[in-house]
């Protein structure tokens, strides 16, 4: 599977592992770095969240059709699965994710610290 990045802005921080680390930190860009890996590795994403690497979980409200990858206790890596549907069947076909940030969506706020 792959991962795009269609936010121009969030593109530069991303791929530049100097400027993420003055983002988000060493921990963070390690953990952001490992979740890549990981969803680069997976067949698909049906694959990725049967196989629960971060607790990938779909997300409601204003986030809706997007899930979100654990990165620390309040901090989520945002993706968006390219697909129609979010059923089994389209996740089993979905080979592309789109990279939407890194949030703490808890409480009443959310905080994006990524883009």
């Amino acid at each position: 599977m792959q991962f795009q990045i269609s936010d121009k802005k969030l593109n530069k921080v991303i791929m530049d592992a100097k400027k993420l680390r003055e983002t988000v930190g060493l921990e963070m860009t390690r953990k952001i770095l490992q979740r890549f890996n990981e969803i680069n590795s997976s067949p698909n994403f049906f694959h990725y969240v049967e196989y629960g690497l971060g607790k990938p979980h779909p997300l409601t409200c204003n986030l809706d059709k997007l899930y979100g990858i654990s990165l620390n206790k309040n901090y989520r890596l945002v993706v968006e699965p390219l697909v129609e549907a979010l059923d089994d069947d389209s996740l089993k076909e979905c080979k592309i994710v789109d990279i939407k940030g890194v949030v703490d969506y808890h409480g009443r706020k959310y905080n994006w610290i990524i883009p």
